[in-house]
């Protein structure tokens, strides 16, 4: 059932408006991983919920607790609140839970953006909404949001009831978010009660033309390894060849992770993943993308391989191992000549079905301490994980599925891509565990949109169809429910 063409006709309307709010989102600089940020995070949240407020939604705002930010110094950080809310009740219709974060990710004009990260620019000239988080995942929220705004303002009934699960902590690992949904989803009074599937917006078109639907995710394993040595920094004019260096024995570590075509070194981790067989290569090569298409997503001719099925699964089906940083080294202009005494590398699997973190883990760990073994260094190792998540996979012959497919083909006006996804959603697999019920990824976003990256955009074509499309699949969800 398509939307009311009252509907499409007030997106159009207020589609300058619903940019206006996304800006008024993308100015508040809710970086969950960085600590003078915090209270901008918590800011947004407050913002968020008086959003939904006026829109006629009941919310509960929860407190998770405090986080221990700062081993070393043990700085503690209130944990920004995950906002709850509910609208609707009418046992005839169907239930739907949506889930977003408010948090982004880090963001200096110094990083080589071309505008100012935190101020919304709309480049008419390409017609591209440019701020961290518009894309990821503010421009999704405010989406859902300029749906609440016409059928509040209009005296419109929803066609579903509404649940809301919106954090501040996905980009820093979720934290305590699962207990959170678990508890909730448990209790005999929980606002989760009678939800009947789950729709998520939080990834991307596999290209910049073709719609699709997510049924899987690869789940993720972050690690930290440190190594140190001297008390403290020291000079490489008198110390250099007569020390074992710590930043030295953490490069040879890294490098011993994973070679530059992509294969983990760590043994025992790929053979977990069976082979693909001829029928799933097949699926891979009929989706809508080319190498060029990855190539204008990466900004450059850097695909591994020329094959486009060996880039889509080693996007989608495959493990991959990330190396991310070191802290600790010397950076910026000039030629320090510096030793440093202690360094910390950062690097993360994704991973796919059968492999979890429980049984990665001590796999790696393994790894690195008898890699580590081999220098015979005077330094300290230390290595431990620091969050992960499950890989996902999902039903996409689901009624949730379908009611997704008729609200882009009435929108988009042609069949979505069913794909896998390469990122990770840990909270995915939570909501499908804790609740028993179909998951769907729902994107707004192109795959050039650079979430996470410098310049990070939302096309304006893609925010406001995107809001028709989160709209209408609202009534197509209805429409099977009879």
């Amino acid at each position: 059932m398509p939307a009311p063409a009252s509907f499409i006709k007030y997106v159009d309307d207020n589609a300058e408006a619903f940019i206006q709010r996304l800006a008024e989102a993308v100015k508040i600089p809710s970086v969950s991983g960085e600590a003078d940020r915090r209270p901008d995070v918590i800011r947004m949240g407050v913002w968020l919920e008086g959003q939904l407020k006026q829109y006629g939604v009941q919310t509960r705002q929860v407190d998770i607790g405090e986080q221990l930010f700062d081993e070393k110094t043990g700085l503690k950080l209130p944990l920004p609140p995950v906002i709850l809310g509910r609208i609707g009740d009418d046992q005839a219709k169907k239930t739907l839970l949506i889930y977003g974060h408010y948090d982004v990710q880090p963001a200096q004009l110094s990083d080589g953006w071309n505008t100012e990260p935190f101020e919304l620019k709309h480049d008419k000239e390409t017609d591209r909404l440019i701020g961290r988080g518009s894309t990821d995942d503010k421009g999704p929220i405010m989406g859902w949001l300029n749906i609440l705004e016409m059928h509040h303002t209009t005296g419109t009934p929803l066609p579903v009831n509404l649940r809301f699960v919106f954090e501040g902590m996905e980009e820093s690992g979720s934290e305590e978010l699962d207990p959170l949904i678990e508890k909730e989803a448990a209790a005999p009074d929980s606002w989760f009660k009678g939800v009947d599937c789950v729709c998520i917006s939080d990834n991307y078109w596999l290209n910049t033309r073709t719609p699709c639907l997510t049924y899987g995710l690869r789940g993720i394993t972050y690690f930290c390894v440190s190594v140190s040595g001297p008390a403290r920094d020291l000079h490489s004019g008198a110390f250099g060849r007569t020390i074992h260096e710590p930043m030295t024995d953490l490069i040879y570590l890294m490098s011993r992770l994973v070679s530059p075509d992509g294969t983990i070194l760590v043994p025992g981790v790929q053979e977990m993943v069976p082979e693909p067989t001829p029928e799933e290569i097949a699926i891979y090569n009929q989706l809508d993308f080319s190498i060029d298409d990855f190539n204008v997503g990466a900004g450059a001719d850097v695909a591994v391989s020329s094959d486009k099925a060996t880039v889509l699964m080693g996007r989608m089906r495959e493990p991959s191992l990330s190396l991310h940083g070191i802290e600790g080294a010397f950076w910026g202009q000039g030629a320090k000549t510096v030793i440093p005494a202690k360094v910390v590398g950062k690097f993360s699997l994704r991973l796919v079905p059968p492999q979890t973190p429980e049984n990665v883990n001590p796999l790696v760990i393994k790894y690195v301490e008898e890699q580590f073994k081999t220098l015979k260094s005077k330094n300290k190792l230390e290595i431990s994980a620091m969050h992960g998540g499950k890989p996902w996979v999902e039903d996409f012959k689901h009624w949730n599925y379908v009611a997704a497919a008729k609200a882009t083909e009435e929108i988009y006006g042609r069949t979505p891509d069913l794909m896998r996804e390469g990122g990770s959603i840990p909270v995915t697999l939570t909501f499908a565990e804790a609740l028993k019920c179909n998951v769907l990824l729902l994107p707004m976003g192109r795959g050039d949109d650079g979430a996470h990256s410098t310049n990070e955009k939302l096309d304006r074509s893609n925010y406001i169809q995107g809001t028709k499309l989160l709209g209408t699949y609202l009534y197509e969800i209805a429409a099977i429910a009879k």
